[in-house]
């Protein structure tokens, strides 16, 4: 089974798809957004545009989670923003296509909520180092709230780990239960948060 789990720059994507690997044995993250930074890695800077209208990039994230999806006996999740509807199609309909089980759900947040995270994760700076994600905040609000991005979450006033209840049950999964203190959880995000700065 493959959870991809969609929503703006911000949404709590990557955060939901932690807590759900975390209390979900032999679940794995594969992370879509990996595939662009190695392709970006390997290109001259004046040519990094947005890695998702590379071909090579819908390719490769398509060809890496069929593998995994065929060769690993877990659940397997996919925290990435995806508002393209033909590159939608090219991923995640292709994979639906070749019958594997695939749980589409779009983390969905009011614009001030997904801005307050926004500023929370930046380290100080504000909304300056999320310039990016804030000029796509509005057009990936938009995109995803179509019916063709369901199943659509809302995020502003539940917790990580209640997100992350909704998409297993949704999925009919059961995860471990949160045993987390509201101290621990604050230490367990923040974390994940370190992990994933990307420097250059």
């Amino acid at each position: 089974m493959l959870l991809w789990i969609n929503g703006p720059f911000g949404g709590g994507k990557t955060q939901t798809a932690h807590e759900i690997a975390r209390r979900l044995p032999g679940s794995v993250i594969c992370d879509p957004e990996r595939v662009g930074f190695g392709l970006h890695r390997m290109m001259p800077p004046g040519l990094r545009g947005d890695f998702q209208d590379l071909p090579a990039w819908r390719q490769g994230v398509h060809d890496v989670l069929d593998l995994v999806l065929r060769e690993h006996d877990g659940t397997v999740i996919a925290p990435m923003t995806l508002v393209h509807d033909g590159y939608f199609e090219e991923i995640v309909g292709r994979l639906r296509g070749e019958g594997h089980d695939v749980h589409h759900f779009a983390l969905l947040a009011e614009r001030e909520t997904v801005l307050k995270r926004l500023t929370e994760r930046g380290l100080g700076t504000g909304l300056k180092r999320e310039s990016f994600a804030v000029a796509k905040l509005d057009h990936c609000l938009e995109r995803l709230s179509r019916p063709e991005f369901g199943e659509h979450i809302r995020t502003d006033s539940v917790t990580v780990p209640q997100v992350a209840d909704t998409v297993a049950a949704s999925a009919g999964l059961r995860l471990a239960p949160n045993t987390d203190s509201a101290f621990r959880h604050r230490l367990r995000r923040a974390w994940i948060g370190v992990k994933h700065i990307r420097f250059g």
